[in-house]
């Protein structure tokens, strides 16, 4: 199998951004944050970043809004590590398929206990 550059270039934005996240920033809107996926595109111009964080809405914009603060200084940490000519834009977006992931759980749960009960019932 074949990778593409962007590929591998977002394999190493990934692991460059969880070692400065791990060492910790100097924001304080910026909680226990996980890096969940890099998306970068094929002419290397644009990297997202979709991350989840614990919390409510307001976590959640407090910490995107955090991360896109201090995207010039993970920008500038990723061009030294990196060994290419220009260094991509960086987005953070929330990744919702964790939240939509919980949600048919829950769901599937519900049906599931309904189920259990309705058989009990029978007996």
């Amino acid at each position: 199998m074949q990778h593409k550059r962007s590929d591998k270039v977002a394999e190493t934005i990934h692991e460059i951004i969880c070692s400065i996240l791990s060492r910790g920033l100097n924001d304080p809107r910026i909680g226990f944050v996980t890096i969940t996926g890099v998306e970068v595109t094929d002419d290397l111009s644009l990297a997202r970043i979709f991350f989840t964080v614990i919390g409510d809405d307001q976590v959640k914009k407090d910490t995107e809004a955090g991360l896109n603060s201090a995207k010039g200084f993970i920008r500038r940490d990723i061009g030294k590590k990196l060994t290419i000519r220009h260094t991509p834009e960086l987005v953070f977006k929330y990744d919702k398929s964790l939240d939509y992931g919980s949600r048919i759980e829950s769901l599937l749960k519900e049906i599931h206990t309904e189920d259990d009960g309705k058989s009990s019932a029978d007996n």
